[in-house]
């Protein structure tokens, strides 16, 4: 009698802990990146007779072997941060702690420290890129400004009549090597045709302001540019900036129809820009950090790190929306692909928590507790059953 009553409440702290791994998934419902995890039970050891299958034979009620955790993957919420990412696959976001240790995550909620490293919002520790075979972290270290690039290359298209007797080309802007804009005027003047060749030559002057950068002479026959004489190279060398070089061609789109005495030569592309300033960070679906800058360029110097598990009860909770390696064999590191562990930018992966499941096994947990309290009360009854039948002998 006193065996079942143990039985009882072998059962009665059983159910508790699986109504505490039940209300920890419920409370964990918004969690980004929360992983349920269930309570598994297991029949205690056996005592009694051996003789045929289980003959004679009693349990000793109902024990706990600890939670198993259900990887399966929560739906995704967007929240417009430029530097929440969410992984759509099995890998997890890599972070080092103050100590070197490494910690998985699939809480993609990240931000930039006072030192520009970026870090865990919760908790604060280090995110990894992958790069070559090896983790590092991820700085804006040297990157806040971008540097200026010379403009080497202006091209030109559109239509140069040969109606008519002169063009001009208005504020075209090119930058020096220290990044300063400057507006150009390119005027067509002076045409000839070449009688012998039925060629059509223009007088071309590039000037900035009063000052005249160069003069040379663009070709064209049949009303096509003519190779070897579509091209002007000049040096520009403003003051307070090293020189370079600039070429002035005629695209392919450049045609030299009569069309009258207007022309509709333009500028179609040059390169070159002045110093830029960091304006926006943000990633890419393959979890590149793309840095934007003022001046139009971008750079993307990092990939986040991956890592990737071929044992995910090797997975063990730690808090703060992160798990530790039980085994660092079983763990890779990659990078995100659009095939696999694609990113999703602005963006997180709130918890696996289905409520209905959990419910349902609230009510299981209920009743067993609900069962097993009986039977404690049973016993004890009968218990006391038997002492008031001693007292009365």
């Amino acid at each position: 009698m006193i065996d079942t009553v143990f039985i009882g409440m072998s059962g009665l702290s059983s159910y508790s802990k699986g109504l505490k791994a039940i209300s920890n998934n419920v409370t964990n419902l918004n969690t980004p990146g929360f992983k349920t995890s269930q309570l598994q039970f297991t029949d205690l050891f056996y005592q009694g007779s051996q003789n045929g299958t289980g003959a004679g034979r009693f349990g000793n009620g109902v024990g706990t072997n600890g939670t198993n955790l259900n990887f399966m993957a929560g739906d995704f919420r967007s929240t417009g941060n430029e530097l929440d990412v969410a992984v759509n696959g099995q890998g997890f976001f890599v972070l080092r702690d103050e100590q070197s240790n490494l910690r998985y995550t699939k809480a993609g909620q990240f931000e930039f420290n006072g030192n520009g490293v970026l870090v865990n919002r919760n908790g604060s520790e280090k995110v990894m890129a992958y790069d070559a075979g090896n983790l590092r972290e991820i700085t804006l270290q040297g990157m806040q400004s971008n540097p200026p690039k010379a403009t080497s290359e202006i091209v030109l298209k559109g239509n140069l009549s040969p109606e008519g007797t002169q063009h001009s080309i208005n504020n075209v802007a090119v930058f020096d090597s220290a990044g300063k804009q400057h507006n150009l005027t390119v005027a067509f003047t002076d045409k000839k045709l070449d009688a012998t060749t039925g060629e059509v030559s223009w007088t071309v002057t590039v000037k900035e302001n009063a000052t005249t950068l160069t003069t040379g002479d663009y070709k064209f026959k049949n009303s096509l540019a003519v190779g070897g004489s579509d091209a002007l190279s000049f040096s520009f060398n403003p003051a307070g900036a090293a020189a370079s070089t600039v070429t002035m061609k005629l695209g392919p789109n450049v045609q030299a129809f009569n069309l009258g005495t207007t022309s509709s030569l333009e500028v179609d592309s040059k390169d070159g820009y002045g110093v830029g300033t960091l304006a926006k960070q943000a990633f890419d679906d393959e979890g590149h950090l793309v840095l934007n800058y003022s001046n139009g360029q971008s750079d993307k110097r990092y990939q986040l790190a991956m890592a990737r598990f071929s044992n995910l009860d090797s997975l063990e909770q730690m808090g703060s929306n992160q798990f530790q390696a039980k085994d660092a064999n079983a763990v890779s590191y990659t990078v995100a692909s659009k095939g696999q562990d694609a990113i999703r930018s602005r963006a997180v992966e709130i918890s696996n928590v289905d409520l209905s499941q959990e419910f349902s096994d609230l009510i299981l947990n209920q009743r067993g507790y609900q069962a097993s309290s009986q039977i404690v009360s049973t016993a004890n009854e009968m218990i006391q059953e038997l002492f008031e039948m001693k007292g009365r002998r």
